[in-house]
């Protein structure tokens, strides 16, 4: 069983690591997901050995607080916001980060007033010189730092509270190195305080004026200041990363007008049950999805497929929830509700994907699990080494103080999930649905693309494409007699043809008599006379000289369309060509894998003379024709065995089984439910150029990502041995707490604030031969 966890109490990748490391070890846990950025845990695990009463106590013996997960999609329902929880917390740091700043400036004025007059000249005011300048005033000066200091200590308690509960847990985390840090100093000034009433009292000036000089209680507000600070930054960053679901969530009309025992009523979007019939007028949004049975309109799906274009829907059309009525008026049956609508499955997808672990993330887990104890030893060595070279307490206090001040596990742990939530959520924005983290990673190295033809490539449904003639009656006047005799038909080249007369406008006669003859065509009287259409063998037999279209045929024939002969009961009157035409970026889109250096390979089980001529006309490198649906299958693990990165591009039944081999399964979103279901990523248009954007935006992403885990590998590598006082000796560089606390906090916002810039995020094409062969 597959259940999703809420977990509260996580402060960085030290507390995900030990959450993970925790329920592991439950029995009968298979697999564990533990999410930092959306405090989230996907656990499977056997429901015969156990359950998630004994998963959630776990947790609660690690140290941290579970409950089973309530989607967020689900909340609007109860009348609630899903940012509830974000806009709380942000409130309360704001609150903390107020109060912080109101005691912290006046701290520092009071400490650093000195320095500001030695450095930049600006007088002091009498009442300070007065009141706490000179060695009189010793006791009064270093007290009132500390009265200042303890509001922020009492608005920042969470710190300690929860940093030293996983310290005694043996699971310190990042709140234990701020706690640690800011507590010594804390300690260490109050001990100057009695110092300095000591020495007043004994006459001692030279203990007086050295402990006067560091009382560091202004390192422990700066660091408990600028933490929150960079705190503040971060979760206001973490919550734009989210702004995607939160914006399709927003789209959900929250009531529907449906017509009951005859009347019109408006009810709560969640009361729709299927088969109601629903009223949407200009303006609205569609509040569930089903399929219009009066009326017309075009609608706007933007906001979940990223077309620009209203779409002009009529009856018998699906409509989907959240999409916008723009100009008509319409009824519609409903047919999918509540958490079956396509927008619940689309918030659904993006939040599992969000909170699913790419690959690459493996690696700064493993950092995590051992990074703080690590570095605490580190801290207490300096410190130790300090002093054994014969530097004073206060120097390698403000040593250790400062390695466990800049130590930032939080960016090694955001690295990776902040940039997977916002690269789904740009995807979801542009109609693409990526159902993994993995999916996310491992296209971007995709080096082969397989299309299926029907569908994918074409458009799934033959056209016509060509009329030729022999002289004898004009192209309209075939066209109307071809669309007549065919009518009666249910093949579906006959529809092709009857489609395009109704297209153009024409009048169709009716049939006197209709005989359809199995493999060759058919025969038809229409005004009294006599015609027939088929294939050359029915011609042949017929006795009808083709000699004329024949040349014309072949080429049709070549170019991958289905020639049909038109003539009545004494000769030839035209060519009438049908094919499964190309969509119109199709070309553009293999061209644009071709210029990212990806083979492009097409499936189908047309024979060969249609598949080459599609081949030629779109310049693909390979086509493997006449493919059976099991084969398809057989056909990506050919390819995989040359150790090649395969993404699947399919819409059918038959195409399930291929998406799900190969290393990235791609689905049309016209196709079936079986397809998407087996695909890992989903496009909500019927567009090849969708998997081009799919594949760069995985590039964008991973980018961001090494960029991401570079910065916090290279920010703790320097600033760790920094703080330490390595450079001290060689440079005289010496890391105050303060700059160490600022680093610190600076640290994670920039790792959020670079994968922010993915919302910025734009499918680049290349400049190609756009020519594309076209039908006349």
């Amino acid at each position: 069983m597959n259940q999703k966890f809420q977990v509260t109490g996580m402060t960085c990748s030290a507390c995900s690591a030990r959450v993970d490391k925790a329920v592991k070890k439950v029995e009968g846990v298979r697999a564990v997901n533990v999410n930092l950025l959306t405090n989230s845990m996907g656990v499977e695990y056997d429901e015969s050995v156990t359950d998630s009463a004994k998963i959630v106590q776990a947790v609660v013996d690690a140290g941290y607080q579970a409950s089973m997960f309530v989607r967020k999609a689900e909340t609007p329902a109860k009348g609630e916001k899903a940012a509830d929880a974000l806009e709380n917390e942000m409130k309360e740091m704001k609150y903390r980060l107020i109060v912080s700043f109101l005691f912290w400036l006046p701290l520092m004025y009071l400490a650093m007033n000195h320095m500001l007059n030695d450095w930049f000249g600006l007088p002091i005011p009498e009442f300070i010189m007065i009141a706490f300048h000179g060695h009189a005033n010793g006791v009064t000066f270093a007290f009132t730092q500390f009265l200042l200091l303890l509001p922020i200590v009492y608005v920042n308690r969470k710190y300690f509270r929860i940093g030293f509960k996983a310290l005694i847990k043996r699971s310190p985390n990042m709140d234990s190195l701020i706690a640690i840090g800011s507590a010594a100093a804390i300690v260490y000034g109050i001990l100057a305080i009695f110092k300095i009433g000591y020495s007043l009292g004994h006459g001692d000036m030279h203990t007086l004026d050295h402990y006067l000089m560091d009382i560091y209680f202004e390192s422990a507000g700066t660091i408990l200041t600028l933490i929150t600070l960079g705190k503040f930054f971060e979760a206001r960053s973490k919550g734009k990363t989210s702004e995607a679901i939160t914006k399709l969530m927003d789209l959900a009309p929250k009531t529907a007008v449906v017509v009951r025992e005859g009347k019109e009523i408006e009810i709560p979007v969640e009361d729709v049950i299927v088969g109601d019939l629903l009223i949407v007028k200009p303006g609205q949004s569609i509040p569930v999805d089903g399929v219009i049975i009066e009326g017309s309109s075009a609608i706007d799906q933007s906001a979940l497929t990223g077309e620009s274009i209203p779409v002009e829907k009529q009856v018998g059309d699906k409509v989907i929830a959240a999409t916008i009525n723009k100009t008509g008026f319409f009824k519609f049956r409903a047919e999918k509700v509540g958490d079956d609508t396509s927008l619940a499955k689309i918030i659904e997808l993006v939040e599992e994907a969000s909170s699913s672990k790419a690959p690459i993330a493996k690696l700064a887990d493993k950092i995590s699990g051992i990074f703080v104890p690590v570095v605490i030893c580190i801290a207490i060595i300096a410190a130790a080494v300090w002093l054994l070279l014969g530097q004073s307490v206060e120097f390698a206090l403000s040593i250790g103080v400062a390695v466990l001040v800049i130590s930032c596990p939080c960016a090694l742990g955001l690295a990776t999930p902040v940039a997977i939530m916002v690269g789904t959520g740009k995807g979801a924005s542009n109609g693409i649905l990526i159902k993994s983290a993995e999916a996310l990673q491992t296209a971007h190295s995709i080096d082969t693309v397989v299309l299926d033809k029907t569908g994918t490539i074409t458009e799934g449904r033959p056209k016509l494409t060509d009329i030729a003639v022999t002289g004898r009656i004009s192209e309209q006047q075939l066209l109307e007699i071809a669309a007549s005799i065919e009518k009666p038909s249910e093949h579906p080249l006959a529809e092709a043809i009857v489609e395009e007369a109704i297209k153009r406008g024409l009048e169709l006669e009716n049939v006197e008599s209709f005989t359809a003859i199995a493999g060759k065509g058919i025969v038809a009287a229409v005004g009294g006379k006599q015609y027939m259409a088929g294939n050359i063998a029915m011609m042949e037999e017929r006795q009808i000289d083709v000699t004329a279209l024949r040349e014309t045929s072949e080429t049709l024939a070549e170019n991958g369309k289905t020639p049909l002969y038109f003539a009545d009961d004494r000769e030839l009157l035209g060519v009438i060509a049908v094919a499964d035409v190309v969509k119109p970026t199709s070309h553009k889109a293999i061209e644009q894998f071709k210029a990212m250096g990806i083979e492009v390979v097409m499936l189908t089980g047309d024979h060969k003379r249609t598949a080459e001529a599609i081949r030629r006309q779109l310049n693909i490198d390979k086509a493997v024709a006449e493919v059976l649906p099991q084969d398809k299958e057989n056909e990506i693990q050919t390819i995989q065995s040359k150790n090649k990165k395969v993404a699947m591009v399919g819409d059918g039944i038959n195409d399930a089984p291929a998406l799900v081999r190969a290393d990235v399964g791609i689905a049309i979103g016209a196709g079936t439910d079986i397809a998407i279901e087996s695909a890992d990523i989903v496009l909500m248009k019927s567009d090849l150029l969708d998997v081009v954007t799919a594949i760069q935006l995985s590039k964008a992403t991973m980018r961001n990502i090494k960029q991401n885990l570079f910065w916090a590998f290279f920010y703790n590598v320097i600033g760790i041995p920094l703080a330490a006082g390595t450079f001290y000796f060689l440079l005289g560089w010496k890391l105050s707490p303060m700059f160490a606390a600022a680093a610190m906090s600076m640290s994670s916002v920039c790792v959020v604030s670079n994968s922010l810039r993915l919302k910025f995020f734009k499918p680049r094409f290349s400049a190609v031969n756009d020519n594309i062969m076209t039908h006349h």
